[in-house]
C-alpha cells in the first residue's frame, strides 16, 4: 500500500529526517508517536509532497516516485491518492461548511455542483454535521471545524488519510468528539496514518505504532508490544513521561 524508502529531509543545516523506511498495509491504522521536533509531521507531509524530500522513494498503491526527481504529474498522482486533515483545520473562512467540503470535489476532481453537493451532504452527516451545512467556520467550535476537515478528506475518497495531530489545537473537552469520528472511520477499514499525542487512541485504535525521535524511527510494532513491552530505552522514557500509569512487561 505505502512504501517509504530512505527518506531524508533537511531544513538548512538541520537534518530532520535521516533515512526513514516505513511500510503501511491497506486498511492499517498507523500511529506515529514521538516528542516535538522528532520529524513526525515532516514525514507525514513528505508522503504527499507538501514537503519535498531531499532523497528517497515514496510509493503509494504501486505508484513509485523518486524524491530527487519528482515530476509535476508524479506529485499530483500521489496527492490524489491521499487526503490530509490538518492540525489547524485550514478551512476557507468565507465559505460555508458545505462549500468547504464541495471545494475539492469541484475544483480538484471535476465534479458537477449537484453531485458534489450530494456527496458533501452525505459525508457531513456521517461526521455529525448534517445540521451545520450553511454555517461558517467562525460559527463552529474547534471540534466541529475539525470534523469539517475530516469530512472534506472523506469526500475525496482517498486511498489513505493523513492526520497531522488532529486534536492538538482543541480544548480538552472537544478532543473526544473528534477522536470518536476518527474511530468510526478506522472501523470502516480506511488506511490511515495519524500523528498524535493521544495515547489512549493510539493503544485502542491503531494496528501499528511507530515511535520517532531525532529524525529516525526508534521502534515500531503492534500497540501492545510498544505500550507494554517496548524494546528501546528511549521509547520507555517517552512513554513513562506521557503515560506514567503504564507498567511494562520485562
Amino acid at each position: 500500500m505505502i512504501r517509504v524508502r530512505n527518506i531524508t529531509k533537511k531544513f538548512g543545516k538541520q537534518e530532520v529526517l535521516k533515512g526513514i523506511d516505513l511500510s503501511v498495509e491497506q486498511g492499517e491504522v498507523v500511529v506515529i508517536l514521538g516528542p516535538s521536533g522528532s520529524g513526525k509531521t515532516t514525514l507525514l507531509r513528505c508522503l504527499n509532497f507538501l514537503e519535498k524530500p531531499d532523497s528517497g522513494e515514496v510509493e503509494i498503491s504501486g505508484y513509485q516516485v523518486d524524491c530527487k526527481r519528482p515530476g509535476k504529474q508524479d506529485i499530483q498522482t500521489l496527492r490524489r491518492k491521499t487526503a490530509m486533515v490538518f492540525q489547524h483545520y485550514n478551512l476557507f473562512k468565507h465559505k460555508t461548511v458545505l462549500e468547504n467540503v464541495m471545494e475539492g470535489l469541484v475544483i480538484v476532481q471535476g465534479f458537477g455542483k449537484v453531485e458534489a453537493r450530494e456527496k458533501s451532504v452525505q459525508v457531513l452527516e456521517k461526521v455529525g454535521l448534517g445540521d451545520k451545512l450553511d454555517m461558517y467556520p467562525s460559527q463552529l467550535s474547534g471540534g466541529q471545524q475539525q470534523r469539517v476537515g475530516i469530512a472534506r478528506a472523506l469526500a475525496l475518497e482517498p486511498e489513505v488519510i493523513l492526520f497531522d495531530e488532529p486534536t492538538s489545537a482543541l480544548d480538552p473537552e472537544l478532543v473526544g468528539e473528534v477522536l470518536s469520528v476518527i474511530r468510526r472511520i478506522a472501523a470502516e477499514g480506511i488506511t490511515m496514518i495519524v500523528v498524535t499525542h493521544e495515547m489512549g487512541f493510539a493503544r485502542d485504535v491503531s494496528s501499528h505504532v511507530v515511535f520517532m525521535d531525532g529524525g529516525v524511527i526508534v521502534e515500531e510494532g503492534k500497540p501492545n508490544e510498544i505500550f507494554r513491552s517496548p524494546k528501546e530505552e528511549r521509547t520507555r522514557q517517552f512513554l513513562s513521561r506521557i503515560t506514567p500509569e503504564l507498567t511494562y512487561d520485562i
